[in-house]
């Protein structure tokens, strides 16, 4: 059986392209978004009770051109996690790769709070996410602390590779051209080394949107170093 899904609403972020992108929710908590509401579900109704809860369950879809399986192209049983090096495949069922068979997210944010606008109805401020700006959002469940955590669960391979975050040097002093407000986050996503892992160069330049500005930077072991931001 197929199910059609069609976005409820779409989620705006200060990233919009997938490099740059934490690899999961959570990891960057200063990282800000807003969920904005498709013309027929601005119904304030439908969000009664929210208040409520701090956190959300956002079910989401890759809408950047990963490599998820469609009618011409096969599905591959196995990825290859950046955190593992890039070389190392496993079985994509476990994996949080977004190469999968169906593109579909699952993400835990925080909500940090609720407002009512003229322009689109309710909307939500939400943060630690891990989503390009424009990502369309399938649904919304508020995560529940006494069944959503559990205490003794296993993490796998994913819990042996979580990595030391790099130290990110400005000898220029770059940072202080972004705003105020964003000046944490990106600090934050720079410490999670958005680079690929399996590329050692140390003089390549990798670089990234933000915020409107663009953000270039190297890599040298455990340091990275700011090498220009460029307004765009």
């Amino acid at each position: 059986m197929e199910l059609l899904l069609r976005p409820i609403a779409k989620i705006h972020t200060d990233l919009p392209d997938k490099f740059g992108l934490p690899r999961q929710s959570g990891i960057v908590p200063s990282l800000c978004g807003t969920i904005v509401f498709e013309k027929e579900y601005q119904n304030p109704d439908a969000l009664r009770g929210l208040e409520g809860y701090s956190h959300l369950w956002l079910i989401w879809g890759f809408s950047l051109g990963f490599a998820s399986a469609t009618e011409d192209r096969a599905w591959s049983p196995t990825v290859r996690p950046p955190r593992l090096g890039g070389n190392t495949r496993v079985g994509v069922f476990a994996t949080r790769s977004p190469n999968r068979p169906n593109p579909i997210g699952l993400s835990v944010v925080k909500i940090e709070r609720i407002e009512t606008t003229a322009e689109n109805g309710t909307v939500i401020h939400v943060s630690g996410i891990d989503m390009a700006d424009g990502t369309p959002l399938y649904d919304i469940k508020p995560y529940l602390p006494h069944v959503d955590s559990v205490e003794s669960a296993i993490g796998g391979f994913a819990s042996e590779v979580v990595g030391a975050k790099l130290t990110v040097s400005d000898p220029n002093g770059f940072i202080s051209l972004l705003p105020n407000d964003k000046r944490d986050a990106l600090v934050a996503l720079l410490e999670e080394d958005p680079h690929p892992s399996y590329k050692n160069d140390s003089e390549r330049v990798y670089g990234f949107p933000y915020a409107g500005y663009e953000i270039s930077f190297k890599t040298d072991g455990e340091l990275l170093t700011i090498v220009s931001i460029e307004k765009i």
